[in-house]
């Protein structure tokens, strides 16, 4: 069994429209949902072996933020991550090393939400009708793997397990 825990960055700040959108930081809002969310997925036996984590200031800083709460698993830090392909999200997810059961990836839509729609066949209800209707910023979806390698993860290989909105928690 693989875990991937698909965590979209928490909300960005438009407060400074001359930053270059690879730089944009949290918002306030930001930097209360990312310990909140940490929390929940601590508190629910949530915690990643290994984390992948976009280059783009808003989910570098998700992760910091997150970092305390849920310890120090491997950390990649991928600038090719920001608006990443959900071709490229499988990609990375196929050459995760064997021993890893579980990855967190912090990055961005809409590349979390297409790979998240692909990858899933089935799932929890109320977590396929929350998923496929909006994946807001801070949004989680646990998606649930019945293979040996993560060279069996991609199209329709997943079950959703839980969709959980900062909102929510």
């Amino acid at each position: 069994m693989k875990t991937v825990y698909l965590l979209r960055h928490a909300k960005s700040s438009w407060d400074d429209l001359d930053v270059p959108d690879f730089q944009r930081p949290l918002s306030e809002r930001g930097r209360e949902a990312a310990p909140r969310m940490a929390e929940y997925m601590k508190t629910e036996g949530l915690v990643p072996e290994a984390v992948l984590c976009s280059g783009a200031k808003r989910a570098t800083e998700t992760w910091e933020l997150m970092a305390p709460v849920l310890g120090a698993p491997r950390v990649h830090v991928d600038d090719n991550l920001y608006m990443a392909s959900p071709d490229a999200i499988v990609a990375w997810l196929n050459q995760l090393q064997p021993e890893i059961g579980s990855v967190l990836l912090v990055g961005h839509n809409p590349g979390f939400e297409e790979v998240a729609a692909r990858m899933v066949a089935d799932g929890k209800k109320k977590a396929l009708k929350r998923m496929r209707t909006k994946y807001p910023t801070g949004a989680l979806a646990v998606i649930q793997f019945d293979v040996d390698g993560w060279n069996s993860v991609g199209d329709g290989t997943g079950y959703l397990e839980r969709f959980v909105r900062p909102k929510d928690t």
